[in-house]
């Protein structure tokens, strides 16, 4: 409920608004084919009242995330924020500027550095900053920094950035970019009854997205980097928001950067696009520890999403609250694990304690009590909740089929699903009807059913992606599955990957079951790198490792390629061999490639 939230509050209003030097107009950034790729101007009837169609808090949250322009933090120190979902952050050195965090896309990223330029001067880029390895927070770096122009540039990042950049947006990629669409709802309408907000920024772009591979790792707590003049002192946080992240002081500008791991909302344990469950516990710990570490040496703290908290004191109060919100998720779910209570039983009994149930920071915008609860489970004790009934359940249309028979047939299944429907069960509501959709995907009547049942769900929804994954599947029920735009694939996210994920990227996709009779061995001599990789398809697995030079490999291979970098990107990208010096037998290489499954990136979601 959020009738006790105290409305009347405006200070987050003030500090969203505090700073603001220009506003981008209009604030539309377009692709190089013309198509928008960001439009915060399609959020301007967030000015009116709230409607009926919207939960008021989740309003509230869409009105301070949708104020967008440049915004001076302190003295030497901006943010362009309301360009993506995150931020882009500022400093000022001697010669340039670094940029932290170049959002999602090119294009966005592109936009909010002119900006930036137009009222502070055409300064070059001199770093660049990633605070973590989530894709909003370096998909624009191609956008601050074109190709060619980055030579002499440090590109900072906590150690294994790369790594783990590569396995949540390439490895399982595609999975997560098509769950994305209905986490930040890029295909519904922006209005009071389809898409507001995603509770952490208002939606993604749908541009290019580009990676620099780091050429700075941060390794440990304490380490200082003085970049174009100016220092920064690091803390390292791996486990927290992300597996590779890091909170870092500017001590000359007393001035705090929190990166992702405390923001003005809930944040999520397991988001709903998918990714490696975090520890809350850590987090709390990383917390705690920034108190500590980074204590009476700053009066002003932003992050990579939302707007900054100024005084030392204030900040002080607000990260002990983000502390203690994950500290409490944590302890008080395995309190209750270790007393027999499933997942799902927790997140029904759970309550926040009222100091933090009535914080607007620690509302559930974007991660959601219900959900973090369920994850911090998932992380103990995995999918299993140790009933043997659901050890071996039907997947859903055989379990499905099922149900609606075991209902009296599809009419009877139908009706009582309306009866829960005008009764107000609408959580009872959707699993019937989900189960009739997934029985038979033509049954039109149930899908638009479902349909109103998930707009009603959606409208009332304090959480911004739950509100966009009950709108998104509504309109996909009506309409269809949708198609991915955000691009992932391009060149120039490919070439940052190293060879060994490019060919784990391959791996993944091998039809495993039409490969299980072919044996080959491929040897990759990369003439720019000196190394040779052998690749290996036995028992419908692709396997790659690094050998000897030539003529000290135990077994010769089926084929060896001598090739630079750019070569096999050109190759797995579905170029030719013919230009590649090899010995051996090229077919291999078509074998291998015939059993490398294309991606679907409209694969369904809520039909089966």
């Amino acid at each position: 409920m959020t009738s006790s939230l105290p409305f009347g509050d405006r200070t987050d209003f003030e500090n969203a608004e505090r700073g603001l030097i220009a506003s981008l107009v209009p604030a539309v950034v377009k692709a190089e084919d013309g198509r928008v790729i960001w439009d915060n101007d399609a959020y301007d009837f967030l000015r009116g009242e709230c409607p009926p169609t919207a939960n008021p808090s989740l309003w509230r949250q869409a009105q301070l995330c949708a104020k967008q322009g440049l915004f001076e933090v302190t003295e030497g120190i901006y943010q362009v924020r309301g360009l993506d979902l995150s931020n882009m952050t500022l400093v000022e050195g001697e010669r340039g500027v670094i940029v932290i965090d170049p959002l999602i896309s090119a294009q966005t990223a592109a936009a909010a550095l002119a900006l930036y330029r137009e009222h502070r001067g055409r300064r070059p880029v001199t770093g660049l900053v990633y605070t973590h390895s989530h894709g909003d927070h370096f998909g624009g770096s191609r956008g601050v920094l074109p190709a060619g122009t980055e030579e002499g540039v440090p590109v900072i990042a906590p150690v294994g950035f790369l790594e783990h950049a590569v396995s949540e947006n390439v490895y399982a990629g595609n999975a997560m970019t098509r769950r994305a669409m209905f986490m930040y709802g890029d295909r519904l309408p922006k209005g009071p009854e389809g898409q507001i907000s995603a509770g952490l920024g208002m939606t993604t772009s749908t541009g290019t997205i580009t990676l620099i591979p780091p050429t700075l790792d941060i390794t440990h707590t304490g380490q200082e980097e003085t970049v174009d003049g100016v220092r920064i002192v690091f803390q390292l946080t791996p486990g927290t928001e992300a597996p590779a992240e890091m909170n870092f002081l500017f001590p000359d500008r007393r001035a705090l950067c929190l990166a992702e791991n405390a923001t003005h909302n809930m944040h999520n344990i397991l988001t709903l696009r998918g990714a490696v469950v975090r520890d809350a516990r850590i987090w709390a710990r990383y917390l705690d520890e920034a108190i500590d570490f980074f204590d009476g040496r700053y009066d002003v703290a932003f992050a990579s999403h939302h707007w900054p908290t100024w005084g030392h004191g204030n900040v002080v109060t607000f990260l002990s609250a983000q502390r203690d919100l994950y500290a409490y998720l944590h302890d008080q779910t395995l309190r209750l694990l270790n007393d027999g209570l499933t997942g799902p039983e927790i997140a029904e009994q759970l309550e926040l304690p009222p100091a933090l149930e009535t914080s607007w920071h620690a509302r559930g915008y974007y991660g959601s009590l219900s959900h973090n609860v369920k994850a911090v489970y998932q992380r103990y004790l995995g999918w299993f909740d140790g009933n043997p009934a659901h050890l071996w359940e039907h997947p859903p249309v055989e379990q499905a089929r099922r149900y609606v028979d075991a209902l009296g047939g599809r009419e009877q299944a139908l009706a009582k699903a309306r009866a829960f429907t005008q009764d107000g069960d609408l959580r009872f509501a959707a699993t019937l009807l989900n189960h009739l959709v997934f029985a038979d995907a033509s049954d039109t009547a149930a899908k638009d059913a479902l349909a109103g049942v998930y707009d009603r769900l959606g409208h009332g929804a304090e959480n911004g992606p739950w509100r966009n994954f009950f709108l998104t599947a509504a309109l996909e029920l009506r309409q269809g599955p949708g198609t991915i735009l955000l691009d992932s694939t391009n060149p120039e996210m490919a070439m940052a990957l190293t060879v060994d994920m490019l060919l784990d990227s391959i791996a993944v996709r091998v039809d495993g079951p039409r490969a299980w009779q072919e044996n080959l061995t491929i040897d990759l001599a990369l003439v720019d790198e000196r190394r040779r990789h052998r690749l290996t398809l036995s028992n419908g697995a692709l396997t790659h490792r690094t050998v000897p030079p030539s003529g000290a490999a135990r077994t010769a291979a089926d084929l060896t390629l001598t090739l630079t970098k750019p070569q096999l990107l050109g190759l797995l990208a579905g170029g030719g061999s013919e230009k590649i010096d090899h010995e051996g037998d090229l077919g291999a290489l078509d074998r291998l490639f015939s059993l490398v499954t294309p991606v679907d990136k409209s694969f369904p979601v809520v039909t089966p």
